[in-house]
Order: structure tokens, then C-alpha cells, then sequence
């Protein structure tokens, strides 16, 4: 059994300390473990010897600092950031990234193997009341995530291939600058160069992406800022109609029956709102608005009116049609 002053509680300690970053002064490191000059040299020599790179400065005012090496050595974990780590590898997982060979499920296996049981039982409280939803769309490639990232820090211009909401495709050649993760899905903020304007490309949509090697002097951002420029150009693409629908009921009802992310709404007075979206669909809309419950009017496009006609046709007839006594 370990006592506070033996050598592997004593290195454990001294590990944490050093992986918060910071350099540490040797003096302050010595008064925290309660060692000797000479006791901690030698354990910040067998930590180098486990294969953990710490930097040393000399003289008086000598300090130590963990530093990157070539190969990631154990991490010594808080019961929190293990906790926390352990919840955002779930999450990794479950997001369907292509070309990690598994590694979140990987990494979540090893650490859930060791955690000790006071953490378990936090891990199973949280995990209870958390429900994730696996979308149908194309999970991303890895390899597309890093190629762009690495091209924005690298101001390095980028091409690829892109199939738009209605299936055209086309080759763009594009500045990247962001990768902005909206509700599941990744999107590039770019200049398109061809369309001499700000664009976003959502990146499961992206293919035959290339990196020619030619740079560019970086732009200044929207003045929005890059999230809330893709959030206003995921609710409303610039190569799509707005639906615009007129709801005979205050905002307050209605903003608690439509989720926040589908579009924008507005009060006309204090008892109407209006609500403004662009959906992949025009009949998933019409289908969505009576859900809402309460009286509306659709002020335009054409084709979400049509929807709606042969939709509110549809039900009607399904309705005419029923027995008068259907027995189950």
C-alpha cells in the first residue's frame, strides 16, 4: 500500500502538476511535493525515462515544463476532465466520422476500463438522461475535416467538388477561413473565388477535395461573424425561396411550438408573427405548419402553397373515404 510520501504517489503528484501547462518553478515544486532539490530531479528524470518530455531552464530562477514529444505518453486525469473526457468521446462516437478506424470507440473502451467506481456511477447518471439522435446524412470524412482546417490556418487555397440541396453539382475553388459545427452537421465559411462573394458549404456534401498549394492573403470575416453567418445561410440558402407563413396567434405561443434553429420569427403585432424559413422540403413544411396549432397563413412561394393544397386534398380524401364504424 502507498503513503502519501512514497515515490509513486509522490511522481503522481508531480505529474498533475506539470500537465496543466504552466511552467512550474523548481522551488514552488519542491514546497508543493514537500521533497528535495535532489528527490525531484530524480523523479523528473524517471518521468523523462517513461517516455514524457519535460524542459528544464538553469540557474536560480530554474523552472520545469511539460512539453510536446513525439509520442503521447498516459495522461493523468482530474475525476472531472475524465468525466468530461469520457462524454465527449460518447458524443465523437456517436457522430459517424469516417476514416478514424474507430478511434473515439477506441479511446472510450481504454478509459472506461480504469475509471474507479466513485467516477461509474457519475458516468451512469449522466449517461441516463442523455438521448442522441443519428441523422440520415452522409457521415463527414476525417480526412476532409483536417485537409480544410489546414488550409485556413495555412491561408492555402482549396478545390473540391460540391452537390448542392437539389443535386446539381459543380467544382468550386474556394479561400477557406471556418468550420462551424451547426445542430450535427459541419460547414465551411469561404470566399468562393469564381462568385467573388462569402459562401458556406456544409462538408458531407464536399468531395474530391484538393490542395493545390496556392495561397492567398486572408480576408476580413463577415462582419457577423463566421457563426451567425452560417446560421442565417443554413436558414436561408441564397439559391433557395423563403416560405413566409403569417400565424393568427401572439409570438410567444407560437416560439414554443417551432424549434428555434427551422427559421426566424418575428411579431407583426400583439396578435400575429410571422415566420420566415428555407426547408429542404416544401412538403416536409406544409406538413409541419398545421402542427403547430393554431390558425396561419402562407404568404408565398408558390410551390409551398401547392404543397399545401395537395397535401390539405390528400387528407381530406383519405378522411371521406374512412368507414363510419372502423373496427380495430
Amino acid at each position: 500500500m502507498t503513503t502519501l510520501n512514497s515515490p509513486s504517489t509522490r511522481m503522481l503528484e508531480l505529474l498533475s502538476l506539470l500537465q496543466d501547462g504552466r511552467a512550474w518553478p523548481a522551488t514552488e515544486l519542491v514546497a508543493r511535493l514537500g521533497t528535495s532539490p535532489r528527490t525531484l530531479r530524480r523523479d523528473l528524470d524517471r518521468l523523462r525515462e517513461l517516455g514524457y518530455p519535460v524542459s528544464s531552464t538553469r540557474g536560480p530562477g530554474g523552472s520545469y515544463r511539460l512539453v510536446a514529444g513525439r509520442a503521447m505518453p498516459p495522461l493523468l486525469l482530474t475525476d472531472d476532465e475524465a468525466v468530461a473526457t469520457i462524454i465527449g468521446l460518447r458524443f465523437a462516437a456517436h457522430a459517424e466520422v469516417d476514416g478514424t478506424d474507430g478511434a473515439a470507440d477506441g479511446a472510450l473502451r481504454k478509459l472506461e476500463q480504469v475509471l474507479p467506481s466513485r467516477l461509474r456511477h457519475r458516468l451512469r447518471a449522466v449517461s441516463a438522461s442523455i438521448d442522441l439522435v443519428t441523422r440520415s446524412s452522409r457521415p463527414l470524412d476525417l480526412r476532409t475535416l483536417e485537409l480544410l482546417g489546414t488550409a485556413a490556418h495555412t491561408s492555402q487555397h482549396v478545390r473540391f467538388d460540391y452537390t448542392s440541396r437539389r443535386g446539381e453539382h459543380t467544382e468550386r475553388q474556394v479561400e477557406p477561413y471556418r468550420q462551424v459545427l451547426l445542430g450535427r452537421r459541419w460547414y465551411l465559411l469561404g470566399w468562393d473565388r469564381d462568385r467573388a462573394d462569402w459562401r458556406t458549404f456544409r462538408l458531407d456534401r464536399i468531395s474530391g477535395l484538393t490542395v493545390p498549394g496556392t495561397t492567398f492573403i486572408p480576408r476580413e470575416l463577415p462582419p457577423e461573424g463566421p457563426v451567425s453567418f452560417v446560421q442565417n445561410s443554413a436558414r436561408y440558402p441564397i439559391t433557395r425561396h423563403q416560405g413566409i407563413v403569417r400565424f393568427a396567434a401572439p409570438l410567444a405561443v407560437v416560439s414554443e411550438r417551432l424549434i428555434p434553429e427551422a427559421g426566424s420569427l418575428e411579431a407583426v403585432d400583439e396578435h400575429h408573427c410571422r415566420f420566415v424559413t428555407a426547408p429542404d422540403s416544401w412538403e416536409w413544411l406544409a406538413i409541419t405548419l398545421p402542427m403547430v396549432g393554431v390558425p396561419y397563413t402562407i404568404e408565398g412561394p408558390p410551390e409551398l402553397i401547392e404543397r399545401s393544397k395537395e397535401l390539405a386534398d390528400r387528407i381530406s380524401r383519405a378522411a371521406s373515404s374512412a368507414p363510419p364504424n372502423p373496427s380495430y
